[in-house]
Order: structure tokens, then sequence, then C-alpha cells
């Protein structure tokens, strides 16, 4: 059995995403090579940080919509697995 993901549907929202986030990482590797000024660097690591985020939140929403979900109504021990992993990833988000 093949497990599809909860966000499949959205993969190449996610990698376009990531791409983007990739590129704003690169960017603020230039401007610390480039002796930027620190609270330009700063604001840059700011808007990275929210990518980031939502990024986060998009795939435990994607998560909990399809992978609990679909657990949750199989119900039994996978149910429990499923929501206890979410609630742990939630946790990592908050502390983050």
């Amino acid at each position: 059995m093949t497990t599809q993901h909860g966000y499949k549907g959205d993969k190449d929202k996610y990698l376009a995403r990531l791409k983007r986030i990739e590129g704003q990482t690169r960017g603020i590797q230039r401007m610390v090579s480039e002796d930027k000024y620190c609270i330009d660097i700063l604001t840059q690591i700011s808007a990275l940080s929210g990518a980031l985020e939502s990024l986060a939140l998009g795939l435990l929403e994607d998560h909990l919509r399809g992978c609990v979900v679909d657990a949750a109504q199989l119900g039994g021990p996978e149910a429990e697995a499923k929501v206890s992993e979410a609630a742990a990833a939630i946790r990592r988000l908050v502390k983050s």
C-alpha cells in the first residue's frame, strides 16, 4: 500500500514556496557577504521566518485534513497515533 500524504494536492505550490525560501536564504547570505546593514539583514531574516512558519502551518493543516482525518475515520490505534503525532508537531512549532 502506497501512502498518500496530505500535501500531495498542493505539492507544486509547496515546492514553489520552498524555492522562494531558498532564494531568500541565498539573498541573506549575499547581504552578509556584502556587509549590508544589520537591520536590513534582520528584516530579511524576519521575512524568511514568516515564510517558513506559513509553510509549516500549511503542511500541518494538510496533514490534519488528510492523514489525521483518514486515520480517525478508520479508528483504532492508528487514529490515536496520528493525533499524538500531530500534537507533537504542533508543540514543536509553538516552541520555535
